[in-house]
């Protein structure tokens, strides 16, 4: 009790204008942001690995998403869920889920998702993480129960709703969380970390598709719905002694509790974690000074509106740039022309690429940043796609260039993987303003839904042999999407690598060109012009 009067006593002091304190907290946010630029990756991860432990054990729960997106796409191209749920088309000799029921199953998702990411900007600003993300691993155990006995389609769609919502709500906790416990040298990785998470559950997915393809009973797809439940119960264990970010506790101005935080994610008690509380202070009063509100709206205000904008189109490029496609390559793999048993198989090859690709980007984002990165990333991605569309128009139906067309689309999600898909959290998550950052990755993540839901109502028509049946002519589409997108890159998406929180602030507010950031040194405690130096 003695201890938090006299700490809040300084903050006190601190915050009504003594002299010697804004000097000693202003000293101690310098050494902090000094340290964060001198330690490695490896330096870092000796110093924190609490902080690093509990930010992957929450993004844990990315896995359970990724899981169930590849899940219910791969339903459509397995004979047993078809059987059960689809209808017969006499011209293919085959039961189908129409283009309609595919739409509303996986829109019912993106749909759950947006209400989640949503009602997560507002509560987890409202009560912090931890008690969040506790009662979401709460509501998805329940919410398994419905899709698991759902015994006709309108049923699994209410499912899959209600699943959606915990899902938004990890889909945008998790890039928060880990960019605000982990220091400067581990906030890119382990927010990319979250994109591997997704990476891994989709194989864990396709994996357990593939082994119950061939399953005509109603098991082939009860058991992969059933194994949804291995995931929440064991982590709701885990995360209930997880810290609370210590920035949530700066923004509402509980320094001690914070201070306690950064001792529990590793930081030591006698001087790294009061520095790192002085230099969060020190960003959040920054941040004030450019705009005191931390509501949805204010991510639509003034500097921050630029810094929405650019999270929001990192965000939507996604599923724009092929993902509808590509990012669920079972059912493309089976309209191409592969055999299902084939398709199933190819389709965990490729997801294993995609681990591969993810774990490759960590290196490629420290060589190269994140926007070399993201933007040669679309620009390959368009050329793979465009590649794909004109081997339909030339070969046809022929085994030949069916097998070239699926080639091509694994070659898809490796380039994927290596650089839009995962480079986008740490674009997210860097971008944002920290006081605004929660809601910031959350409109961003519903801007990514609503990207999905438009094009995964615009895909089966495409695909479908009940509708379009372009089959890999739809690569032109994608293709000319994700080349929109490069060129918005090229002109809006700025290099964050390096930064800390304060010194993007002074960029962002300083209005400096999305090419020229990685042009200037910052000094986040220098007076006017020479905050900003442009380098030699």
């Amino acid at each position: 009790m003695e201890f938090n009067e006299k700490a809040n006593e300084e903050v006190s002091h601190m915050e009504h204008g003594n002299v010697d304190d804004h000097v000693k907290s202003d000293d101690l946010a310098r050494q902090a942001a000094a340290t964060e630029h001198e330690d490695t990756f490896m330096q870092a991860l000796r110093k924190y690995p609490k902080a690093a432990m509990w930010s992957v054990l929450l993004s844990t729960c990315i896995i359970m998403e990724g899981y169930d997106i590849v899940l219910m796409s791969s339903f459509f191209a397995q004979p047993a869920f078809k059987e059960r749920y689809g209808s017969y088309i006499a011209s293919s000799d085959s039961y189908q889920i129409t283009a309609s029921w595919q739409n509303g199953l996986s829109n019912a998702v993106s749909v759950g998702t947006i209400v989640g990411a949503f009602a997560n900007g507002y509560f987890t600003h409202r009560y912090g993480y931890r008690k969040v993300l506790l009662a979401s691993l709460v509501a998805i155990t329940a919410f398994i129960f419905i899709p698991f006995f759902a015994t006709n389609l309108p049923v699994l769609l209410v499912g899959e709703f209600l699943c959606g919502i915990p899902w938004g709500v990890f889909a945008t906790m998790a890039p928060s969380y880990a960019s605000e416990v982990c220091p400067l040298s581990l906030r890119g990785y382990l927010t990319v970390y979250v994109n591997l998470c997704w990476a891994i559950g989709q194989l864990i997915s396709a994996g357990v598709q593939s082994g119950f393809s061939e399953y005509r009973t109603e098991w082939g797809y009860r058991i992969p719905f059933a194994i949804q439940w291995a995931w929440p119960i064991p982590l709701f264990v885990i995360l209930l002694s997880a810290p609370e970010s210590p920035w949530y506790f700066v923004r509402r101005g509980e320094y001690v509790s914070a201070e306690r935080s950064m001792i529990r994610l590793g930081f030591d008690a006698n001087g790294g974690a009061k520095q790192n509380v002085a230099m969060m202070i020190h960003t959040n009063e920054l941040e004030k000074q450019i705009d005191q509100g931390t509501s949805y709206w204010d991510c639509f205000r003034g500097v921050d509106l630029r810094r929405t904008e650019i999270a929001c189109m990192a965000f939507a490029a996604q599923p724009f740039c092929g993902s509808a496609m590509g990012g669920t390559p079972t059912y493309f793999f089976e309209q191409a022309g592969l055999p299902s048993s084939i398709s199933f198989k190819m389709s965990v090859g490729g997801l294993g690429l995609a681990f591969v690709g993810t774990v490759i980007s960590w290196y490629l984002l420290h060589a190269f940043g994140r926007r070399t990165l993201y933007l040669w990333g679309l620009g390959l991605l368009t050329v793979i796609l465009m590649v794909v569309g004109f081997v339909s128009v030339g070969a046809g139906d022929s085994v030949e260039g069916n097998y070239a067309q699926a080639t091509m689309m694994l070659l898809w999600l490796l380039v994927y993987y290596l650089t839009v898909g995962p480079i986008c959290y740490a674009i997210i998550s860097e971008t944002s303003s920290t006081r605004l950052r929660n809601k910031s990755v959350c409109l961003a993540r519903i801007t990514y839904y609503i990207s999905q839901i438009i094009c995964n109502v615009i895909n089966p028509y495409m695909l479908n042999p009940t509708a379009g049946d372009w089959k890999g002519k739809t690569g032109f589409f994608w293709g000319g999407c994700a080349l929109a997108f490069f060129v918005w890159s090229f002109f809006r998406l700025p290099e964050t690598k390096g930064k800390t929180f304060e010194e993007l602030d002074i960029l962002f507010s300083r209005k400096i060109g999305s090419r020229d950031f990685s042009k200037y040194r910052v000094d986040a405690y220098a007076e006017g012009t020479e905050a900003l130096v442009l380098k030699d």
